[in-house]
């Protein structure tokens, strides 16, 4: 959902690649509550963070906590920035309905949305404490 947010809202000023230490697949929950927000990303792909590692990056945003603790080093990157959301499909996992399911992934894609829409000065902050 992050990369999805990153490419609608900051098209000129972020270059959003996502990864993960595990991944699952594309989520079709995750689609669909994109979807509602009017973001595709019924073509992004599911990466293992290998996949990154001969990319150059300005930054490294984590936005779950395993990969805040467990984040390979990323050769260039000025800093690495974490974001800590939960994790919609372990919190889905306890729901009695599809609704109350969803309503789990409503809340992390806003959440998601907002830190996105802030990050260009969250990264600036973080240039700031760095100098």
């Amino acid at each position: 959902m992050a990369e999805g947010w990153a490419k609608h809202l900051k098209p000129e000023t972020i270059e959003a690649y996502s990864a993960g230490l595990e991944p699952r697949g594309l989520d079709p929950r995750a689609v669909a509550v994109m979807e509602e927000a009017k973001v595709d990303i019924s073509k992004q792909r599911s990466k293992h963070v290998n996949e990154l590692k001969n990319i150059r990056f300005d930054y490294v945003v984590t936005v779950c906590g395993h990969a805040n603790e467990h984040c390979p080093f990323f050769p260039g990157a000025h800093a690495t920035v974490h974001g800590g959301f939960d994790d919609p499909p372990k919190l889905a996992v306890g729901a009695k309905t599809e609704a109350e399911a969803l309503k789990h992934y409503r809340r992390v894609r806003d959440e998601i949305r907002t830190f996105v829409e802030k990050l260009p000065d969250i990264l600036k902050e973080v240039e700031g404490v760095k100098s």
